[in-house]
């Protein structure tokens, strides 16, 4: 991923806000408790942990991403303000990388569909969760709403780029996640995303 990323991350964010929507969306439904702590898992440049920072000030913020330029680029926007660490979506010791085994959030933001074993780090991130912690995730959804060849045109694009839209992401987080955990699922604008809020009981 270094190879991938070594001179898109000085562009990265400035191209992704063109197709990347919903991700301020799910910042804004975040409601990080006071001094609680936040994992994005695949956090890239940093950029959505900055906008957490900013809106929630007493938030611990942690990132991780198995690019370590991109953690480069990510650390020059966050300085101290958060953790960050290179790390396998798909299995990580937060104990080893943070120093801590739960987050009361866990962000995966257009992650999932780059992930070869995408359920894999669903599950990750969901076994990161505290008591009461909240799993959410925003990634490409079905595009419903868009004409069958514009479709085709959006899915051919992502595949150039090596995405994969998971079609069956709800399935399988309630397939895999046990009946005790709480889904909550919401289509963007012509079903171009899909955002889930995945909740473990108390």
């Amino acid at each position: 991923m270094d190879g991938v990323y070594r001179w898109q991350r000085h562009i990265y964010d400035a191209t992704r806000k063109y197709f990347l929507f919903g991700r301020d969306r799910l910042i804004g439904q975040l409601q990080v408790p006071y001094g609680g702590a936040v994992l994005e898992i695949g956090c890239g440049t940093g950029r959505n942990l900055a906008l957490i920072g900013r809106r929630w000030p007493k938030a611990q913020l942690h990132g991780l991403d198995i690019s370590a330029l991109m953690l480069e680029s990510a650390q020059s926007r966050l300085g101290i303000r958060a953790q960050l660490a290179v790390g396998d979506a798909c299995g990580f010791d937060a104990e080893a990388l943070f120093g801590r085994t739960s987050f009361d959030r866990v962000v995966i933001s257009f992650a999932l569909s780059m992930i070869p074993d995408w359920q894999a780090a669903l599950r990750q991130g969901a076994s990161m969760l505290a008591a009461g912690g909240e799993l959410h995730i925003v990634d490409f959804g079905p595009a419903h709403g868009l004409p069958a060849p514009l479709r085709g045109l959006l899915k051919a694009w992502l595949r150039h780029f090596h995405v994969t839209p998971r079609l069956d992401l709800v399935e399988v987080a309630r397939d895999s996640l046990g009946a005790t955990a709480q889904v909550e699922v919401e289509d963007g604008p012509l079903g171009y995303y899909r955002r889930l809020v995945i909740r473990r009981p108390r």
